[in-house]
């Protein structure tokens, strides 16, 4: 069972940094942002 992870202000920041620990932990991670090319950006 995959555990997904959703990560509010991940196109900058604290919140990047932990959606990328976070995707690197194996996790699928919903990155939002106020931002969303930042967001998505910070996804791929």
């Amino acid at each position: 069972m995959t555990s997904i992870a959703v990560v509010t202000g991940a196109g900058r920041g604290l919140g990047r940094l932990i959606a990328e620990r976070l995707a690197a932990r194996g996790l699928a991670v919903l990155c939002t942002d106020i931002d969303g090319d930042a967001a998505a950006a910070t996804a791929t």
